[in-house]
């Protein structure tokens, strides 16, 4: 199953009222309104939608199931699913404002030197436990959307990222249970501003900028992903690869970092864990490459889509939008 967080063309993206949640049909271009489809006659109940976003991403909860549901109701019976179209409740991805799958994670965190390959690029050790960081939750963007150079920066980077959005509330979970507190997947970019990590001497300011966290363009449920730990992870600047490497390459995987995560920290439904970035980035080429005025970037990893972004200096933003 894909989930699809979407709004309507001209609503107001940034207030959790416009959010919808919509599972992506097989065709991939069609999407069902999840809430709408039980609108219809013929579904059992009327509901709106759940009263917190992050409640569809909750394992524990009614809505992940229902979200499944009515895909299948959708894609097994003609009858419901030419329902689903007259209501108006199956719609084109064209038609819609796509939103960052969880538009407003509850917690943002991010490992650091997590590729062995990386590590090697960077000249660093590689680390004896997980380096763990966060970014803040308004700096999520959606597919397509852009991503803002800072006026104050001039060294932007790109960091492609698998990304865990996690779907129990949970402490203490031991790295061979961790699939069962996990919703699924996306791809994710951790933008970050490498002069402000310099002058700042710690990451906070860097890595949560307005935009710095692109994420989607879906989330994949957990079912769909074989194996987290054989994954391509691939980002293109311009169509040109800049980073490719594989999952295989962590130095801890998923439920590694979800079992060091839990120890001392409650992870809860919608929370989302950025898994860190293979070599490529733009700081360790020579001469360094950072994001401009005007650049694509894409991140593609097996099975999640590609998550695009075009790139925009918040001095021309206006007349770039």
């Amino acid at each position: 199953m894909k989930l699809i967080t979407f709004a309507d063309p001209g609503t107001d993206t940034t207030r959790p009222a416009s959010w919808r949640c919509g599972v992506l049909m097989p065709n991939g271009t069609d999407l069902l309104d999840v809430a709408a489809a039980f609108a219809v006659p013929g579904e059992k109940g009327r509901p709106s939608g759940p009263a917190a976003y992050l409640d569809w991403f909750d394992l524990e909860g009614p809505w992940f199931g229902r979200a499944r549901r009515a895909l299948d109701a959708a894609t097994g019976d003609a009858v419901r699913a030419n329902a689903f179209r007259e209501a108006g409740v199956m719609r084109s991805r064209d038609d819609v404002h796509l939103l960052a799958p969880v538009p407003r994670p509850g917690k943002i965190l991010c490992v650091g030197l997590n590729y062995r390959d990386h590590a090697r690029e960077a000249k660093l050790e590689v680390p004896g436990s997980p380096v763990v960081f966060a970014k803040f939750a308004t700096a999520v963007v959606g597919h397509q959307q852009p991503i803002v150079l800072p006026s104050t920066s001039a060294k932007v980077d790109y960091e492609a990222e698998l990304g865990v959005v996690i779907g129990r509330r949970c402490r203490r979970v031991q790295a061979g249970d961790a699939s069962s507190v996990i919703a699924g997947y996306l791809n994710a970019n951790d933008v970050s501003a490498r002069d402000f990590q310099k002058v700042d001497g710690q990451w906070v300011r860097a890595k949560s900028c307005d935009t710095f966290a692109p994420m989607g363009p879906w989330l994949v449920s957990a079912d769909e992903v074989a194996d987290s730990g054989d994954l391509d992870v691939r980002l293109r600047l311009n169509g040109e690869q800049m980073q490719g490497s594989n999952t295989r390459e962590f130095v801890f995987g998923v439920g590694a970092l979800i079992a060091f995560l839990t120890e001392t920290i409650t992870l809860e439904p919608g929370d989302v864990l950025l898994t860190g970035t293979p070599p490529g980035v733009g700081f360790a080429r020579r001469p360094p490459v950072y994001l401009a005025h005007g650049d694509r970037v894409e991140v593609e990893i097996t099975g999640l889509g590609v998550l695009e972004n075009p790139v925009v200096d918040e001095r021309r933003l206006a007349e770039a939008l």
